[in-house]
């Protein structure tokens, strides 16, 4: 397998009234085509900041971002748009879904955005994540767990090859964050696709096939051992 990931002595520095913080302070990090890794560590340990960097939303301030071969540090901030929209799917807790449009209608949203030319039929998709029957519903008018799953779906209709997510199933009860999880692994083997995704939920975790801690922007710890799973995402 190639490497999707390869972050090698990264920083991302801010300047604010009280001095420069060190978000990210010399992070490590390779993750291999197929792989689903875990991202935790305490609050301000610098994994959102990681996320930002590997999506492209922000350049590093030292070191070298590599996703998918390409140093997105070196793109312009139109080129680190497109690239970002080509590919890499995004599911934040805050799921952003427009209420004012069905989940098919959502899902079909996000790939006008990526300006996909090969994307997955939305309703096949939705489908997929047992949403079959709630594709012609308002966003507004789903639960948490069915906008949730809308939003895993937005973000893998136009087939990305890196999948990134911060806290996505943060606003559900234990119940409702196994079955996300379940449909977001499910549909990330049957692309192919990687994934980094930030959870502070031990259950989630158990789902990885690796761990990597972080802490005042370095990583802290690697497990090397596959999840309970057993077999890449």
């Amino acid at each position: 397998m190639s490497a999707v990931v390869d972050v090698r002595d990264a920083e991302r520095q801010y300047r604010t009234p009280g001095g420069i913080v060190h978000a990210v302070n010399g992070i490590d990090l390779h993750v291999e085509a197929g792989e689903c890794i875990a991202v935790m560590g305490p609050s301000g340990s610098g994994k959102s900041t990681l996320l930002a960097l590997l999506g492209a939303l922000e350049p590093a301030s030292a070191g070298s971002v590599k996703v998918l071969g390409v140093e997105v540090g070196a793109l312009s901030a139109e080129e680190r748009t497109d690239f970002r929209r080509h590919h890499i799917g995004f599911v934040f807790q805050d799921l952003g879904l427009l209420p004012y449009l069905t989940a098919a209608e959502n899902v079909a949203f996000g790939i006008g955005v990526a300006n996909s030319s090969d994307p997955l039929d939305p309703r096949a998709v939705l489908a997929t994540l047992g949403l079959e029957a709630q594709a012609d519903r308002l966003a507004d008018q789903l639960s948490g767990g069915e906008q949730e799953r809308v939003a895993i779906a937005r973000s893998l209709a136009h087939r990305p090859q890196l999948v990134l997510g911060d806290e996505p199933t943060g606003s559900l009860d234990a119940a409702s964050s196994e079955v996300a999880i379940d449909f977001l692994l499910t549909a990330l083997r049957e692309l192919g696709a990687t994934a980094v995704v930030v959870t502070h939920d031990p259950g989630v975790v158990e789902r990885f096939d690796r761990t990597v801690v972080l802490r005042d922007g370095r990583v802290a710890a690697e497990p090397l051992a596959p999840g309970p799973q057993g077999a890449p995402c």
